[in-house]
């Protein structure tokens, strides 16, 4: 059976830096950014990478249909048992889809939903610092943080009431960071 961790937190809240670093020389856990996953598509120029663009230009999320494909595709090809995935559920509308497709499928558990919680001034510190894309500017950044916000609470009542939401601290040394990460990761498997 795979173990399914989702981590998620605003722009900037280093989830898949924190995420990656458990994954690099792991073979207990493989990590997938739907972020990057989505980025991937956009810079190989196909089709679906064009359609995907326009809704990460503005900021937007990308459609349900995308998502889940691209997290079940990569659930199903998983070296390991263990995947960590973040950047996911970003909506309502994801969360719901993704527990309709786990409560149908018996090969995957969803262990834990992990929030890496920063405050907003240093989320658009490092987002804004980091300008990795055209889409790390101030007013992307705005609408990015609006869209992350506005669903926020009901997706924490969702999992907590599935006692499966937990809140790590993303404010200190990446190091630190990723050791209360990763031991909290570890006592679930």
């Amino acid at each position: 059976m795979k173990k399914l961790f989702l981590i998620i937190g605003a722009p900037g809240s280093g989830k898949t830096t924190d995420a990656e670093l458990i994954a690099k020389d792991s073979t207990v856990f493989t990590h997938y950014s739907t972020g990057d996953m989505l980025r991937a598509e956009v810079a190989s120029g196909s089709k679906l990478g064009f359609e995907i663009d326009t809704y990460i230009s503005q900021g937007l999320i990308v459609p349900i249909k995308i998502a889940i494909q691209t997290i079940t595709n990569a659930i199903k090809n998983a070296p390991c048992d263990n995947i960590i995935i973040d950047g996911y559920p970003r909506s309502l509308e994801q969360m719901t889809a993704l527990d309709s497709f786990l409560l149908d499928d018996n090969n995957i558990e969803l262990m834990s939903v992990v929030e890496i919680r920063v405050s907003e001034d240093t989320a658009r510190d490092r987002v804004l610092g980091r300008a990795r894309g055209a889409d790390d500017n101030n007013e992307v950044f705005n609408n990015r943080m609006k869209v992350y916000i506005e669903p926020l609470n009901d997706i924490k009542s969702f999992y907590n009431e599935k006692n499966i939401y937990h809140v790590i601290s993303g404010e200190g040394s990446i190091e630190e960071i990723v050791s209360k990460l990763e031991i909290f990761l570890s006592s679930k498997i």
